[in-house]
């Protein structure tokens, strides 16, 4: 739905079923229990089990059920006609899954991690991948999934960058929103075939102390409403999302879940959302446990949902009993309870819950593993792959190769990042680059050593294969959670390097990981660095020893195909940073959108060599900056015009400029409009970006791109804290073209 709107007839519904509920029937709507508490490991319903658990009650939601469709299907099916049939008052349950990038659940198709769809800059294919997991979703049975993630991924050691779609609030914007619009569709959308979108961490949740998960978060309401509120407030008010998802973390001393500031006076207040809020996982009894703002778990209750918090989710560790009794002590007004009850019961009729709560086994079998969503997969991945380094045009590589080294401890491994299935048809970067080669060339593999591993047992195969090979293409990288179960994360037997609470102090790479790289480099044999991961790795000396550079982040089920097809130029690298690279650790932040005096005074960076000034040692740059990627062809830039004639009657800025692919071969460019507030009457960063689009063009084409700029997007937020458009001159910045004017 492009925005949420009121609905006479379905708030009549709500309001006919309120009236004849009693407390407890509508306390137990403001909760889900995990599934594991009443289906077993085999996947069979215990009705005993259910009994004890629902206590007679229809329940809120549950957790989704990770078994192939066809059980989920059946199994979903027999616990909604048992809550319909056996409970009170017979309202069907959200049932609650994930569908970060792809729907969490075994034989569903797994595409690139959000990092990785967020360097597409293709906002029409994140749309079409979030329909195609929401079509799968729905055909299990799932009817809400915790996505998208609009974080902003403003600290690089922060384990959860992998999840986020960059460092930008503007591109975070419209990626949130080509989620949400996937995923949910407008109101003429089949119901049948949507998927509740569940826009999380309200708010801020990406910059925590020291880069540590759920560590607090410093950012004052300027920095909230500069930066990090804007993807929130778009997927609201553009997008039309039905549920948010608050931060674990506390915002400026005040835990979000029981922030009455950022839940109702922000969130319903200002932004309008009509939706249902959405607890994270046990998030409210960390009021209890964690921030000790409150003496008992009952206490957490009484703060959570005062503040605006309506849905208690991972299992009722705060609502049910606890907030029974606080309304019967007259502790909290049963009119909070049916405000928070009237959301819910909003999100389940615009869902289609109450009239179809089922999964469907004819959409299962249509959509899990059609070759459309296969191929979804296959060009995102494409589309996500970034090209740092191609010194002297090393790539693309030549297919007559007689022999080529394949290296590294992630070359052989189907890496899919966090939120993910272990799937048997991922295909791994070994496998696809033996796929695109002929039968008569060589491969020579080796491991060389393991991810974190200090065991060097392994080099001198890897050094041996090197030296007999033409070439050699060194994988390397972080593995991430990637195994799940019916509940939390059950990890694998590796060591997790990235992912959800798996943060780092320093993001170099792991282990091993760098000497062998650096060994493999002193055989004279041209090495091409693959990189695998979930956040940006500083590189060191390899960034200038290592002849070409290619960033494949967590490329998906069918990244290893998509890795070879570019190494060997049968696909075009068209991916973008997102998010910058630091040289060093010690560098962080580095975003590119800081304030004018953040990156140093005297502008004298130093060396090892000779010292200097602002960093001693080194230089305030990032090593890769935001928006930056390579291509096998080159692009011209021209004619940058800015006309402002339509400044009063539509209040929108046109900007145009002529782009021209001057190569050899098609490619596609992501071309990039920043704007620059020259003075203004509080600080505004160096640069923004405030319009991306990708165009693909033939050898020799030339295409004009024109931004329609809506003045809004010059607003700051003033002394005030209102957005202010104030009148003076402005910088626009496309390619390497800059021009200004004045409004």
């Amino acid at each position: 739905m492009n925005r949420l709107r009121y609905n006479e007839k379905i708030e009549e519904k709500i309001r006919e079923k309120l009236s004849r509920m009693t407390i407890e029937e509508k306390v137990w709507q403001m909760g889900m229990v995990p599934s594991n508490l009443f289906v077993d490991e085999k996947g069979n319903f215990i009705k005993d089990k259910a009994d004890e658990i629902f206590k007679g009650y229809s329940i809120g939601g549950f957790q989704d059920l990770r078994f192939e469709p066809e059980k989920n299907i059946d199994l979903i099916k027999e616990i909604q006609d048992y809550i319909i049939n056996n409970t009170s008052p017979g309202i069907p349950a959200i049932v609650v899954g994930e569908t970060l990038h792809g729907y969490l659940s075994p034989k569903a198709t797994i595409f690139p991690q959000v990092i990785g769809l967020g360097s597409t800059w293709n906002t029409r294919l994140v749309q079409d991948i979030a329909e195609a997991a929401a079509k799968e979703a729905r055909a299990a049975g799932t009817t809400l999934a915790n996505s998208p993630d609009l974080d902003l991924a403003r600290d690089p050691r922060w384990g959860r960058v992998e999840e986020t779609f960059g460092e930008d609030p503007y591109l975070v914007t419209q990626m949130g929103l080509s989620i949400v619009r996937g995923m949910q569709g407008d109101m003429n959308r089949d119901r049948s075939e949507m998927i509740i979108s569940s826009i999380k961490h309200y708010v801020a949740h990406s910059s925590p102390e020291g880069g540590v998960n759920i560590g607090p978060v410093a950012a004052g309401e300027r920095q909230l409403r500069e930066l990090y509120l804007k993807p929130f407030a778009a997927a609201i008010q553009e997008g039309g999302a039905l549920a948010v998802m608050p931060a674990y973390s506390e915002l400026d001393g005040i835990p979000v879940h029981a922030s009455e500031f950022l839940l109702t006076e922000i969130l319903r207040n200002e932004l309008g959302f009509m939706g249902m809020t959405i607890a994270d996982y046990g998030a409210i009894h960390m009021l209890y446990r964690v921030h000790k703002v409150a003496e008992s778990p009952q206490a957490a209750g009484r703060l959570a949902v005062k503040a605006g918090m309506d849905f208690e989710a991972g299992n009722i560790h705060c609502y049910g009993d606890n907030l029974i009794e606080l309304v019967k002590k007259g502790e909290v007004p049963e009119e909070i309870i049916d405000t928070a009850v009237t959301r819910i019961l909003r999100v389940k009729y615009l869902a289609g819950i109450m009239d179809n709560p089922y999964g469907s086994l004819e959409k299962a079998k249509k959509y899990y593993g059609c070759e459309k969503h296969k191929q979804l997969a296959l060009d995102a991945a494409r589309e996500s792959i970034v090209l740092l380094k191609n010194q002297n045009n090393i790539l693309p590589l030549d297919k007559n190769l007689k022999s080529v080294a394949v290296i590294g401890p992630v070359a052989d491994r189907g890496e899919l990042g966090d939120y993910s299935l272990p799937n048997d048809d991922v295909v791994t970067p070994l496998a696809g680059i033996k796929a695109v080669l002929p039968n008569d060339c060589k491969i020579n593999y080796a491991k060389g050593c393991g991810l974190w591993e200090m065991d060097r047992s392994g080099f001198e195969e890897s050094i041996e294969a090197a030296r007999n090979s033409e070439v050699a293409i060194v994988v390397l990288g972080e593995t991430s959670i990637k195994a799940y179960g019916m509940g939390w994360g059950r990890e694998t037997d590796d060591v997790i390097l990235c992912g959800e609470g798996y943060d780092r102090s320093d993001i170099s790479l792991p282990g091993l990981q760098h000497q062998l790289a650096e060994e493999i480099i002193k055989t004279g044999t041209p090495t091409i660095l693959v990189l695998i991961n979930g956040r940006p790795i500083t590189l060191g000396d390899l960034n200038d020893s290592a002849a070409a550079i290619l960033e494949a982040w967590y490329p998906g089920q069918e990244g290893g195909t998509a890795i070879a097809e570019v190494l060997f130029g049968d696909v075009n690298p068209s991916g973008r940073l997102t998010i910058s690279f630091p040289k060093e650790s010690g560098q962080i932040p580095v975003y590119y959108n800081h304030k004018p005096s953040a990156r140093g005074y005297y502008k004298k960076p130093g060396t090892p060599e000779k010292p200097g000034r602002d960093y001693v040692f080194c230089d305030t740059e990032p090593m890769y900056p935001f928006g930056y990627g390579l291509s096998y062809t080159t692009f011209e830039y021209s004619n940058l015009k800015i006309d402002i004639q339509n400044l009063k009657e539509k209040n929108e800025i046109n900007i145009s400029v002529s782009v021209k692919n001057t190569g050899k071969r098609e490619g596609k460019e992501v071309v990039q409009l920043y704007v620059n507030d020259i003075v203004s009457s509080v600080t505004t960063p160096v640069r923004e970006l405030k319009g991306f689009t990708k165009i693909s063009l033939l050898p020799g084409e030339e295409k004009q791109v024109v931004f329609n700029l809506p003045l809004k997007e010059l607003a700051l937020i003033d002394r005030n804290m209102k957005p202010v458009v104030e009148p003076g001159e402005f910088e626009v910045f496309v390619g390497d073209l800059k021009a200004a004017f004045k409004i």
